[in-house]
């Protein structure tokens, strides 16, 4: 073995790729492995830099991190692009030591085209998902806002003129024939019950106005509007910025609210409500407390929560639920803001 440079018997046998480049970036030695993966010959790599090689979207990158390794700065498992002698783009993950008595690099890489080809694929498999997700979400709202507009302003407003003829023919009918009366108490409640009915269905439907408002004023506005529907009083606490917050993650959070609080309207039994939304360091958090009935394990199985827990999927997010009989329910969400 040549006193040069160390370890050059290993040259001849690891499958890896192994190579000497000297402070000016040029190839002093390489094994058979860089050969065969990159195409070239011996005399055609030492002929010009290793720069030259490297894919051109990388190359800043890389720059980068030589010089931090001239530095004294270990390279480990850094990944770059090169380009084949056939123009095919080859993926290696690098370790890599100055030699400062040298002035040379040793550095060992592995080949990893298929494994980051797969990756890729993964990632663009994801990507498109996620649009496709999007798309779907932005169509639901729409329909969502055409509903609520259709239930505020025709079918409630229908409703209120059957329950208004009912209360005029009970104030002008003063005959004494029990089955007409019955017939108007029924009506009365009747359509009492109906308006009812389109009220809670119109808040569930009721249109995400985030661009607009923003989700801290549009929170609120839920919890009001929960408030007045139910009785039931519901405070909100928000400490997060809203421009950290892409559209996605704020309408996903607006909805599992939602969701959360119909819960609440329906089977609960609660007499308090609290919904806090706010930043950790790059999460953020959404809890929602009740003091109702709690509910069992089975329940969590529940259209109302996998409907949570679909949303909670979408963007990524974690949920947990607490509950017990006769406790009341927490649930938790934590989203990272970061990635």
């Amino acid at each position: 073995m040549r006193e040069d440079y160390p370890m050059l018997d290993l040259f001849e046998k690891t499958p890896d790729l192994v190579c000497i480049v000297n402070k000016a970036g040029m190839f002093k030695k390489v094994n058979p492995a860089v050969l065969r993966t990159l195409g070239y010959t011996q005399e055609e790599l030492f002929a010009q830099p290793v720069s030259v090689l490297i894919h051109p979207d990388d190359r800043d990158m890389t720059a980068k991190r030589r010089t931090d390794l001239l530095n004294d700065k270990p390279l480990l498992n850094f990944q770059n692009r090169y380009i084949s002698k056939k123009g095919a783009i080859v993926w290696l993950e690098w370790t890599s030591v100055y030699l400062p008595e040298k002035e040379v690099v040793f550095a060992i890489a592995k080949d990893i085209t298929s494994r980051k080809m797969v990756e890729i694929e993964i990632e663009e498999s994801y990507r498109k998902y996620k649009d496709l997700a999007a798309h779907f979400k932005q169509h639901v709202e729409k329909d969502r806002e055409y509903f609520a507009t259709e239930l505020h302003e025709e079918i409630a407003q229908l409703a209120t003129v059957v329950r208004m003829h009912f209360e005029s023919v009970s104030r002008f009918y003063t005959g004494t024939d029990q089955s007409i009366n019955k017939s108007i108490e029924h009506g009365l409640a009747t359509s009492q019950l109906l308006i009812q009915k389109i009220r809670k269905l119109s808040y569930s439907m009721n249109p995400a106005r985030i661009e607009e408002l923003g989700l801290d004023v549009v929170l609120l506005s839920l919890c009001q509007e929960f408030s007045a529907l139910t009785k039931i009083p519901c405070v909100y606490e928000g400490r997060f910025d809203e421009k950290a917050l892409g559209y996605e993650i704020k309408l996903d959070l607006l909805r599992i609210c939602q969701e959360a609080l119909l819960n609440v309207m329906h089977h609960a039994q609660a007499s308090q409500v609290k919904i806090r939304l706010e930043a950790k360091k790059s999460k953020i958090e959404l809890t929602i407390t009740d003091n109702g009935r709690g509910f069992s394990h089975e329940s969590k199985q529940s259209l109302g929560l996998q409907k949570m827990q679909g949303r909670v999927d979408s963007i990524n997010g974690k949920m947990q639920i607490k509950t017990a009989s006769s406790k009341g329910t927490t649930v938790h969400v934590s989203v990272d803001t970061a990635k």
